[in-house]
């Protein structure tokens, strides 16, 4: 008798396909978001306020696509651990910073704030240093999930 194909594996495979398919449009729309001028729209000068959430939304999918795909394809069937609740803990706290730093002047704590009329909320040169320190804490949050996950005992 014939025995049933093991599924679990092939919709492991589709979830992860779905995880790299998260995480590539997440790229994407960051890219389009960098650089608006890759899509045919006319550049403007400046980062405007669309722009900030195109890049926030792209890269917070970038990184829950990671995610997805690790525990996913790397650890399926299996409980966290500590170390790995943290490292996803550590992901969202570094996109949390990234758009708390983005969106500063929308906020009302950026150097331009929404009731100045002439000067409109846009990117400056620390807003896109704490946006790039929030990704790489996020980043590093994903890498630590990989790397800390449960050991096969022999």
């Amino acid at each position: 008798m014939a025995s049933a194909p093991n599924t679990s594996y092939d919709d492991r495979e589709r979830y992860g396909q779905v995880a790299i398919l998260v995480g590539t449009l997440g790229l994407v729309l960051a890219i389009i978001g960098l650089f608006p001028g890759t899509t045919g729209v006319e550049a403007q000068t400046g980062i405007g306020l669309l722009q900030i959430w195109v890049i926030l939304l792209g890269m917070t999918l970038l990184i829950l696509g990671a995610l997805l795909f690790v525990k996913i394809m790397f650890y399926p069937s299996v409980r966290t651990n500590l170390a790995q609740d943290i490292a996803v803990r550590l992901s969202l706290t570094g996109l949390l910073i990234a758009a708390a730093t983005g969106l500063a002047d929308v906020l009302g704590y950026g150097s331009h704030s929404p009731g100045d009329k002439q000067n409109l909320p846009y990117l400056g040169i620390w807003q896109a240093i704490g946006m790039v320190f929030g990704f790489t804490i996020a980043s590093l949050g994903v890498m630590i999930f990989a790397l800390m996950g449960p050991t096969k005992e022999h």
